[in-house]
């Protein structure tokens, strides 16, 4: 018998039947049709049974047989934490803030070995941060941070290794110190900077006195070389600072065309000039007094 031979009110019935059992049956079809992206990964279970990995783009699935309990990432992720007050080797409580680069590249072992990888990952760091602090002393921590963050990355990736996870890096951001222990690391900065500049001081001083014995010696075998330093000092004081009056002492070394200076041009003389009449200060004539008392007496 044909639907067309059917009762009328039958007819309707089937007919609807058949609509709502094929618009399930579609349901049901596209109900089973997931999406990932490219860089992610979706583990299936069949019955509680791990079946395998599907994914990136299109693919289909059981409904109500198969179930993907999460969605893996392959990705590197980042990961912000710090450990509050751990103590030094030497007992200096420091709160140290790093950040966590992390990568999935088995997704086999992170889904069946280890429940929420992601949190997983975090808490070990947080726990190898502490042990790694309280084996270094203070002076270490701040002056060698890339050599503890690249130690502490080497034994967080051990731990996760077996979870299908591999440790990119960890970078140490900043490593915060008590208030009075700032102050002190300050002062000991401040005195190892003066004790340097002391220390360059006194080289300074040691190659400078070295560098006047030898011109001190070039002086004592030139008298021409100090007559002409001389007179260019005398040049450098008159002109500096705009001063109309000079006052020279009077124990100056001999300026002028001295005899050593008048041989060297080949012509004799009876000695140097008189630094006294050269800048205009006259001796006081003793003897031509002495010489009129007694015309007098």
């Amino acid at each position: 018998m044909s639907l067309t031979q059917l009762p009328e009110p039958l007819n309707t019935i089937t007919l609807f039947l058949l609509f709502f059992g094929g618009l399930l049956v579609l349901i049901y079809v596209l109900s089973g049709f997931r999406i990932v992206k490219e860089w992610e990964r979706a583990p299936v279970l069949r019955l509680g049974r791990y079946t395998g990995l599907k994914g990136p783009g299109l693919f289909w699935i059981l409904p109500g047989i198969d179930r993907i309990p999460n969605i893996v990432t392959t990705r590197i992720q980042t990961y912000s934490f710090r450990s509050e007050q751990s103590l030094t080797k030497d007992n200096v409580p420091v709160t140290i803030d790093a950040v966590l680069f992390f990568k999935v590249i088995d997704v086999e072992k992170t889904i069946l070995e280890v429940e929420h990888y992601v949190s997983a990952t975090q808490w070990v760091a947080q726990t190898t941060l502490r042990e790694v602090t309280g084996q270094v002393e203070l002076d270490e921590l701040l002056a060698e941070r890339e050599k503890i963050a690249a130690h502490l990355a080497e034994i967080v990736d051990e731990k996760t290794e077996h979870w299908g996870i591999k440790i990119i890096s960890v970078e140490i951001r900043d490593v915060v110190i008590p208030g009075r222990l700032q102050e002190a690391i300050s002062r000991q900065a401040e005195a190892e900077r003066e004790r340097r500049a002391r220390i360059t001081l006194a080289q300074a001083e040691k190659e400078a006195a070295k560098g006047m014995i030898e011109a001190a010696e070039q002086y004592a075998t030139s008298p021409i070389a100090m007559e002409l330093r001389w007179i260019n000092l005398l040049f450098e004081a008159a002109t500096e600072g705009g001063a109309t009056i000079m006052l020279i002492p009077a124990n100056i070394p001999t300026a002028g065309f001295s005899y050593a200076g008048m041989q060297k041009l080949g012509e004799g003389g009876s000695g140097p000039i008189s630094p006294f009449g050269v800048y205009g200060v006259k001796p006081i004539p003793f003897k031509k007094k002495e010489e009129e008392v007694e015309k007098e007496s």
